[in-house]
């Protein structure tokens, strides 16, 4: 009786390991990001910042599609602390966000799906974001984006 309890009581365990191992991989396939975060060919688009003009190179995502869709786009964006620059847009753009750990000088992102970010200071981040694209070359972006709000014009 002792020996068919121990059995009983073993194959249950089995099958609540194998249970919980199946659904911890299913949980990992709906965690994946599926959005594409790699670059889209003829994907570019410019920036102007008062007389200096940068090229963006934009991922292959909907939130990507649908912010060109917007352009062109002139907008105030507001300083916020010392390293990045960012609007409220008029409209929600679809998000799919996920923590980048580092932000990227040259990082253009979405905050929650209104909110468009432009960074032009490498950092670590515990914040999440869709990522929109980012500056080819970030040659003095600081210097023209300046201190305080910024005037950009986005086509």
């Amino acid at each position: 009786m002792m020996k068919r309890s121990f059995l009983m009581t073993l194959a249950l365990m089995s099958i609540f390991i194998s249970s919980a191992s199946s659904c911890s991989k299913e949980d990992n396939k709906n965690n994946t990001n599926t959005e594409n975060n790699t670059p889209v060919t003829n994907g570019k688009i410019k920036i102007k910042v008062n007389s200096k003009t940068f090229t963006i190179t934009l991922f292959d995502n909907n939130a990507a599609k649908a912010f060109k869709d917007m352009l062109p786009l002139t907008i105030n964006m507001v300083e916020l602390n010392g390293n990045e620059k960012y609007f409220d847009l008029s409209k929600s753009l679809p998000a799919h966000s996920s923590n980048p750990g580092t932000i990227q000088n040259g990082d253009i992102m979405l905050y929650g799906s209104r909110t468009l970010v432009l960074f032009y200071k490498t950092f670590s981040t515990s914040y999440s974001y869709t990522r929109l694209g980012t500056i080819d070359d970030t040659s003095g972006l600081a210097t023209a984006l300046g201190v305080g709000n910024v005037t950009i014009t986005f086509e």
